[in-house]
Order: structure tokens, then C-alpha cells, then sequence
């Protein structure tokens, strides 16, 4: 199991920031694996801030919940999420391993290929936290 933690990240529109990494092809949330003592909190501020460029403003933070899916880039492997709701400050950029960025609208993704996670769970949450 790679445990990892993330943001759901959306705009104005209620579209969701998805990233892919340098030399995938799938497209997910943004975030990553806590370093050794790293809190989720300051693993997400770490790793939006290396690979994005932008950090999250502390007062909008709020657990979504844990969820596990097969990972997308490691074959045979699963992923267990700490899944958080997150408002950005400061413009997104791809840095670090991102190779590319989206805003995706969570009711129709469009032909990306999306990670388990976020096809099966996180794009569907996002439709339920909708006003």
C-alpha cells in the first residue's frame, strides 16, 4: 500500500485540478507521500508548492476522507489517499515532475486517461460536494 495524501482543488466553475506527472499518462489529483514526522497538512503545502508553485490557504483545508484504489503508475500496487478539499493561493504552474495541468469538469472529463482514484472516487465526490 503507498500511502499518500491530496487535494481536491477547485476553480470558480467547480472544475477540479488534475495534474500528470513527467512520463505518465494518467491524470490526478495534486499532492504526494508525507516525508518521515510530515503531517498532511504540511506534506500538501510541500508538495503543491514544488510542483505547482502556489500553496494552500490553511483555512480552507477540510478531510474529505481515506480511499484506496489501485495506483496509476505502479502496476499491481494500491493507493491509500488522505483525500482533502483545498482553495489555492497563487497561480498554478507545472514544476518539479508535473509535465502538464487541467481543470477537468467532474461531469464530463473529457478523453483523459484518469487515475482509479480519481475516476472512480474523487471526480464522483467532487459532483456530490457541488451546491
Amino acid at each position: 500500500m503507498i500511502d499518500i495524501v491530496t487535494a481536491l482543488i477547485r476553480d470558480g466553475q467547480g472544475h477540479v485540478l488534475l495534474v500528470r506527472k513527467r512520463g505518465t499518462e494518467s491524470f490526478m489529483q495534486p499532492g504526494g507521500k508525507r516525508e518521515p514526522g510530515e503531517s498532511d497538512l504540511a506534506a500538501l503545502e510541500r508538495e503543491l508548492g514544488e510542483e505547482l508553485g502556489c500553496a494552500i490557504v490553511p483555512a480552507s483545508v477540510r478531510l474529505l476522507g481515506i480511499f484506496e484504489a489501485p495506483a496509476a503508475n505502479e502496476p499491481g500496487q494500491w493507493v491509500r489517499a488522505a483525500a482533502y478539499a483545498a482553495s489555492l493561493s497563487g497561480s498554478v504552474v507545472c514544476r518539479a515532475e508535473i509535465a502538464e495541468f487541467a481543470w477537468v469538469d467532474p461531469r464530463s472529463p473529457g478523453e483523459r486517461k484518469l487515475a482509479p482514484l480519481t475516476r472512480d472516487t474523487i471526480l464522483p465526490l467532487a459532483l456530490a460536494l457541488e451546491p
